[in-house]
């Protein structure tokens, strides 16, 4: 199964996946104060609730996809996933990630992970072009 997490400003939103096929999500309040640790014992509660799960935190788990556009929580989750979920392979969208995807901006790494990822979902489900609208903490439009 995909671990995928999402972390805004205000909500932070995890998914599991099997496949294509979203198994199973939970929306928590971002805390850029909470610690590794603390990340780890909310995500083994979450996780641990699912049936398709081993008891142990990273049991099912074959991948994990980390977006954030809070970077003390990028910080944390690094070490998540380094501390507790060693081998799984985990992919950690940032600015200035190479996607393939062209970003037309005078300093691409100013584009926040969200918005690198919602444009990247789009061309894969849709192909483009298309605009792109995410209604978070901020709103947002891209043209892809």
């Amino acid at each position: 199964m995909l671990l995928t997490i999402d972390v805004g400003n205000t909500h932070t939103v995890l998914g599991l996946f099997d496949g294509d096929e979203i198994v199973e999500h939970w929306r928590i309040s971002t805390d850029a104060r909470r610690t590794a640790d603390e990340l780890a014992v909310l995500l083994n509660g979450l996780m641990g609730m699912h049936p398709l799960l081993g008891e142990e935190l990273g049991d099912g788990i074959e991948g994990i996809s980390i977006c954030s556009t809070v970077p003390s929580v990028l910080h944390e989750l690094r070490e998540v996933t380094r501390r507790y979920y060693g081998d799984v392979p985990a992919v950690l969208v940032e600015p200035g990630v190479k996607t393939g995807v062209p970003i037309l901006m005078d300093n691409p790494k100013e584009v926040g992970a969200d918005r690198i990822i919602n444009s990247l979902a789009a061309v894969d489900l849709y192909g483009g072009p298309a605009v792109v609208v995410d209604f978070g903490t901020a709103t947002t439009f891209d043209a892809v």
